[in-house]
């Protein structure tokens, strides 16, 4: 259903308030570039500082704004699963294709908590699912078994993860244990390559908010079996994707974006603030190698 260059949205801000023009000039540009897919409201898009109003709008002007060409998975995850059943609902109604649901964060459920959080919503909502394991930023760490189980116990519902564990065996497991037919989708954008060779299909990415063109172009080589073709872009975008995270993200991508695009600026929410100079300067660099400024 997914695969491919994915980004995962930022979300502008102007003045404090979501600038809308700027989001439907990144919808259109992502598009016309090549990205197969668009998530809004993930982690890149400041969801956590998004009103649950603010939230939904954001989804709806994406989806208002692809108009059908690309689908919309909608970040909908929530450390309440109440609160990501009213998101899955609302992105439903909209439109949306499927929800990108993370895994519960600061509660730190156990696996059977888990399991029990993604099956409700599995239940009571009829919105395809992409798991997101990010144990980096949630502690709590989404394992093959629990994936395996929920996959096997919702495979109309269960449709895909994208991982974000730095645990490039998980590709294995998951493909091992539920099937080629799971969409498995990289959360790193620096072990997109490896994890490609594994037996995944696609990223959902940060790097491709600033470079679009050639993360589509990397996924297209790896699609193809052509690892030739896929390291050369590889070693022109590596650098910028650890760039990304050279200070709390998503400042040094909206830094890289206002430097490609002036229609994009650094604003973000607190407690996030525009990235250091250090940032600055390997975002920079990293723009050049690309061949981006």
């Amino acid at each position: 259903m997914f695969s491919g260059s994915i980004p995962a949205l930022v979300t502008p801000f102007r003045d404090g308030a979501f600038d809308e023009p700027a989001f439907r000039r990144l919808v259109d540009w992502q598009i016309e570039n090549g990205s197969s897919a668009l998530v809004p409201c993930g982690t890149t898009g400041e969801n956590s500082t998004l009103s649950n109003a603010e939230h939904h709008r954001v989804i709806e002007v994406c989806i208002e704004q692809a108009a059908g060409r690309v689908p919309i998975i909608a970040g909908c995850g929530s450390n309440d699963t109440m609160n990501a059943l009213l998101h899955m609902t609302f992105s439903r109604k909209c439109g949306a294709k499927a929800a990108l649901l993370v895994a519960p964060y600061y509660n730190r459920p156990s696996q059977e908590g888990l399991l029990a959080h993604f099956s409700y919503l599995a239940e009571h909502s009829d919105l395809p699912i992409v798991l997101y394991n990010v144990p980096g930023r949630t502690v709590t760490d989404l394992q093959p078994e629990t994936v395996c189980e929920l996959a096997r116990r919702f495979p109309d519902r269960i449709i895909g993860i994208k991982d974000a564990s730095g645990d490039l065996s998980r590709v294995t497991d998951h493909r091992m244990g539920i099937g080629a037919h799971f969409v498995q989708l990289s959360g790193d954008d620096e072990l997109a390559l490896p994890f490609n060779a594994a037996g995944g299909i696609g990223c959902i990415s940060v790097t491709a908010n600033v470079a679009p063109g050639l993360c589509a172009e990397f996924q297209k080589a790896c699609a193809a079996s052509d690892f030739v073709e896929a390291r050369r872009i590889n070693d022109l975008l590596y650098p910028l994707h650890y760039a990304m995270f050279e200070d709390a993200s998503p400042g040094p991508c909206k830094y890289a974006l206002s430097r490609v695009h002036g229609w994009i600026g650094e604003e973000m929410r607190l407690p996030l603030v525009a990235c250091n100079e250090g940032a600055r300067n390997a975002v920079d660099s990293a723009l050049v190698h690309a061949g981006l400024i």
